[in-house]
């Protein structure tokens, strides 16, 4: 039996990859193919799986381990800093799911326990989909990422709710009530530990693991919180994800959360593509060619209800027109917590079992189509913005204060984090006019009280340019995380705004070219920037003259960051510091260790005239004495770096070794 698992898992790979192959060579989104995947191999396909509980167990692994990832990238902070997004934002667009759904089904002829229960269902997001999507955009630390990962953990926890009202509904009133005392007792215990996980138990555990340098040890300890925080929230009736969540929370607040999410994340990629597997399996295909309409036109109605609700909510929280379709789009799926509803529905007679299989369809349809709908969901943001809607409401759901009309030549700073803040703290101490734009409406708030002269916008958004006077402004610095927006905003610039030099950061060095070709001055790639620094520092440590590194890395950069590409470039090299094939070498010997020199001064050795060599510098007490005179006298602990031929240093060192010079 186990071994027909394992082999059936093996097959169940081997198609995964053959698929995510196909995908990749026609650009489809790697969901995609691991839904079909499921789809194929599942009981309604060719029946590799015919027991879906095997298959299962292993997908809520993946859950868990994906929520157990984003909260190690997240932080207590953070989560502190979501909550309007997760009060306000989660009620809001709850309420408006839950409404228009509940109308329109029972326009539809359901019943009306049927009508709550397709409200329920339709109200939950899929936290696996939305949250690695968002992920693989580099989107989590965005303005939509924000709003999202405060909404979607509102679902999760208001998820539990809805399954105890279920049998409520049902006429089992006792099940809820005996169940409010164990929700309060959850909440109390949960805080306690994590409470005390956070401040004292989790950081002393995992430093006394890490001292014992054992990686072995240290995965386990890592699986095992990530496992005992999961079955404490299952024990109260909470989902798993969430308890893997809070798990990733405690250990964020410790110095070992980085090394705990590079230990996960292979572990993760495996078990949440069962995740989505078992999805494609769930989808009965001889039911769905048999009513295809039914369910294309319910899953249509779904997307359509959850998009324009997110829209709403996410515009009353005072964020701009993009980054509420954004939101929209994202959250415009049904959740995995929906599939347990629906479960229960059936078991509790609300829904018949045709019914059953129409929101069982309709939901994977909706999770199959989110990744196309995000790729296109900037597209429908600029077709938004031509539509002839208010124009407060094209710009930004909140006003954007007008820049000084006189000022010129000033710089204009896109984007508020550190680099932007950065850059606005140098450009204030060397009195150059400046202006911000910001889409974070707190940020916003918070800066323009302490008089930044930061204004909220959408930096995508022609009319949120036209208002920051870049008509007189000398440079624009585009300063934000997200790649789409980024190219977005410079070839914005570019063609409006045709002398303005634009200096742009991006992340990865492989969208330098893309954005030059967009209109983009000056790229700056971090990742590149970054390995600049490191050679820079390295050099420094091996005391290789200043002016030797400052022009091997100019030529880096003046060769358009291709030098790492081209195994040949003209000028200076590492070769060029020290050269070997002359036999040129710098050495480096401590007084008291190597040679026991003490109280000899430089000219006392007589490196120089006998053997040619150099002392460059003498280290003492953490100083650097540079090109020391010769009356210079040599003490314990002294650190001597001498230059010369190989040949000569080592001759001169081991002379200097055989006299009796103590």
């Amino acid at each position: 039996m186990e071994f027909e698992l394992l082999k059936n898992l093996g097959i169940l790979l081997a198609f995964a990859i053959l698929a995510l192959l196909i995908c990749y060579r026609f650009k489809l989104p790697e969901i995609i193919g691991l839904f079909i995947t499921g789809l194929l191999m599942g009981p309604h396909g060719i029946g590799v799986f015919t027991n879906m509980h095997e298959i299962e167990y292993i997908a809520e692994i993946g859950v868990v381990l994906l929520l157990f990832t984003i909260g190690l990238e997240f932080s207590f902070k953070s989560l502190i800093n979501l909550k309007k997004q997760f009060f306000i934002g989660g009620t809001v667009q709850m309420t408006l799911i839950f409404v228009a759904t509940f109308l329109i089904a029972s326009m539809l002829g359901l019943s009306q326990n049927a009508a709550i229960l397709a409200g329920f269902m339709l109200s939950l997001s899929s936290t696996a989909i939305v949250l690695k999507l968002l992920q693989d955009r580099d989107e989590l630390d965005t303005p939509q990422g924000n709003v999202i990962m405060g909404i979607i953990i509102f679902e999760d926890i208001i998820a539990v709710f809805m399954m105890l009202a279920i049998p409520l509904m049902s006429g089992k009133a006792g099940n809820i009530i005996e169940s409010v005392p164990t929700l309060v007792l959850a909440a109390i215990v949960i805080g306690i530990i994590l409470i005390a996980g956070t401040l004292w138990v989790v950081p002393r555990v995992l430093h006394r693991i890490a001292r014992t340098r054992s990686n072995e040890l240290f995965v386990l300890c890592i699986v095992v919180i990530c496992l005992a925080m999961a079955s404490l929230t299952s024990q109260f009736g909470l989902s798993l994800a969430l308890g893997a969540f809070l798990a990733g929370l405690i250990i964020s607040e410790s110095p070992y959360s980085r090394q705990a999410l590079g230990t996960i994340l292979p572990f993760r990629y495996v078990f949440t593509s069962f995740f989505f597997i078992s999805i494609g399996m769930m989808l009965d295909l001889h039911f769905f060619i048999s009513n295809p309409w039914i369910i294309i036109a319910a899953a249509i109605i779904g997307i359509l209800i959850k998009l324009f609700s997110g829209t709403i909510t996410t515009l009353l929280l005072g964020y701009t027109i993009r980054v509420a379709v954004i939101e929209g789009i994202s959250m415009a799926q049904v959740g995995e917590f929906s599939f347990i509803l629906a479960s229960l529905g059936l078991a509790a007679d609300m829904i018949n079992a045709d019914l059953y299989q129409i929101f069982l369809a309709t939901a994977i349809l909706t999770m199959a189509a989110s990744p196309f709908l995000i790729s296109y969901s900037q597209k429908l943001s600029d077709t938004l913005c031509r539509l002839p809607l208010p124009a407060r409401l094209k710009a930004s759901s909140c006003p954007i204060a007008t820049p000084h009309e006189n000022i010129t030549d000033h710089l204009v700073i896109i984007g508020y984090g550190l680099n932007g803040r950065n850059l606005a703290r140098a450009a204030k101490a060397a009195k150059i006019p400046y202006t911000i734009v910001e889409m974070n409406p707190d940020t916003v708030s918070a800066e323009q009280a302490k008089g930044e002269p930061i204004h909220y916008g959408d930096a995508t958004n022609e009319i949120v340019l036209e208002h920051l006077n870049l008509e007189n402004a000398k440079i624009a610095v585009i300063a934000i995380s997200n790649v789409e927006a980024t190219r977005r905003i410079t070839s914005t610039l570019r063609k409006h705004f045709p002398h303005l030099h634009i200096i742009v950061r991006t992340r990865y060095t492989s969208e330098t070219q893309v954005l030059k070709e967009l209109g983009a001055s000056e790229v700056v790639p971090e990742e590149f920037e970054t390995s600049v620094e490191i050679f820079a520092s390295v050099l420094r440590r091996y005391f290789i003259p200043k002016s030797r590194i400052d022009q091997l890395t100019a030529e880096l950069r003046s060769e358009n960051y291709e030098v790492f590409r081209s195994p040949a470039q003209a000028g200076y090299s590492l070769d060029d510091l020290v050269s070997r094939e002359s036999g040129v070498d710098i050495a480096t010997v401590r007084i008291g260790e190597d040679l026991p020199l003490m109280g000899k001064s430089i000219k006392d050795l007589g490196l120089r005239n006998k053997y040619g060599v150099t002392i460059l510098m003498v280290y003492r007490n953490d100083k650097q004495i540079y090109n020391p005179d010769p009356g210079t006298v040599l003490e314990p602990g002294d650190l001597v770096y001498a230059f010369g031929r190989h040949d000569r240093l080592t001759e001169a060192f081991n002379d200097l070794r055989s006299r009796d010079v103590a």
